[in-house]
């Protein structure tokens, strides 16, 4: 069929109650909560980028799971993840074990999996999936609908919508095209290195963080047996230049890391590098748009909260879009200041956790973080952190 009579259907066709753009875990989760809802929805997966690197999946995100009916997402390729140890604040490590857990361990995610995961359960639940495909507005009619252009291997065409979510992640594509602003709260990087199984001794599949003068390292053990080496540090600092080599010398002179990662053959891969400052857009809805999971608010990765957060509020930007189009003019106020409390919960654990560790003051990587005035959502101090520090990669 001619891309002309591909047009021609979709401008004939029926729209989609909603177009996701974003196969992660923020955009299945908008897929799944409004097709159990009874609404019509297209997923577009672009898979553009290198692949996620392995994260930590909290016990909690079962509640979610169930909520959307993807419970049974299968397990058996994640790491269980039975404790988090930190050295921050002291050389000592201090232990969070999940057996004080309700909901029981946690994972160590094979991300190329559950999303796959997801993404197949959205399908089998009657969502029309789209892979390695990019979903692109090219305009919206008088009458609200956007014609949105599918592009990839596979699809080549145009299809109408009621609605749009923006799951793409951190670069917010569609939002910041529609207008939403990007507001950044900090300059955290990520240099990152996915070491080889290791030699001889079994591996300890717990996560490690560790505070340094520069920032703080973290490690954890990856479903296939390869090992993930994290540094945290700000963009513009010395310690975010350096390669192979000099992350080499680092983390040896770390106390706990450099013994844990000692046992795997340096390196599998070369240093990738990412962002992971926190950053929130000025708005998270417009006119027939909505915004989800990083695309909308993504935090500082010491909270471990990533992927949680973006099923979360993947589920509810999904379950906001049904009760719009189901009248409800309120819907997406109510979601804005969910994720107004979201942010403002995060920011002041964020300083919490932070104005923990004191051992390097002048140090500019910790002075950035506890002098000055209170982050902007900032309500009361918080001196009692929720968890101990943790990360998703």
């Amino acid at each position: 069929m001619t891309e002309a009579h591909t047009g021609h259907r979709a401008a004939t066709a029926p729209p989609y109650d909603a177009v996701v753009a974003g196969g992660g875990p923020a955009g299945a989760a908008a897929a799944l909560a409004l097709r159990r809802a009874g609404r019509t929805v297209l997923l577009a997966d672009a898979a553009t980028g290198p692949p996620p690197l392995g994260e930590a999946l909290p016990a909690a995100a079962r509640v979610l799971l169930r909520d959307l009916a993807a419970d049974d997402v299968d397990e058996r390729h994640h790491l269980p993840c039975y404790a988090n140890l930190s050295a921050w604040g002291s050389d000592d490590l201090a232990a969070q074990d999940s057996i004080l857990d309700p909901h029981g361990h946690g994972w160590h995610l094979d991300r190329v999996r559950f999303d796959r995961g997801l993404r197949e359960r959205a399908r089998l639940l009657g969502t029309d999936v789209a892979e390695r495909t990019t979903a692109r507005p090219s305009g919206r009619a008088g009458d609200g609908t956007w014609t949105v252009e599918l592009r990839g291997p596979c699809e080549r065409r145009t299809v109408r919508c009621r609605w749009l979510v923006d799951a793409t992640g951190r670069r917010a594509g569609l939002a910041t095209a529609a207008g939403a602003r990007r507001t950044s709260h900090d300059r955290l990087v990520a240099l990152c290195l996915t070491l080889h199984p290791p030699t001889t001794s079994a591996p300890d599949a717990s996560t490690l963080v560790e505070a340094a003068p520069d920032g703080w390292w973290y490690t954890a053990l990856l479903p296939a047996g390869h090992r993930l080496l994290a540094r945290y540090t700000d963009a513009d600092l010395p310690a975010a230049r350096h390669g192979g080599p000099g992350l080499l010398t680092d983390v040896a002179r770390t106390r706990h890391i450099g013994a844990r990662v000692s046992p795997h053959p340096w390196p599998a891969t070369a240093v990738r590098r990412a962002p992971a400052h926190t950053v929130r857009l000025d708005t998270v809805h417009g006119g027939g748009w909505v915004a989800a999971g990083d695309a909308a608010a993504a935090f500082d990765p010491l909270s471990s909260q990533g992927i949680l957060t973006a099923l979360y509020t993947g589920m509810r930007a999904g379950q906001a879009v049904h009760d719009h189009l189901d009248g409800d003019r309120t819907a997406f106020t109510r979601y804005a200041a969910e994720l107004d409390t979201i942010t403002a919960v995060h920011l002041r654990n964020r300083r919490t956790f932070y104005g923990l560790e004191d051992r390097w003051p002048r140090h500019a990587f910790w002075r950035r973080r506890t002098d000055g005035p209170a982050d902007p959502a900032d309500g009361r101090p918080n001196t009692r952190p929720d968890t101990t520090p943790g990360v998703t990669a």
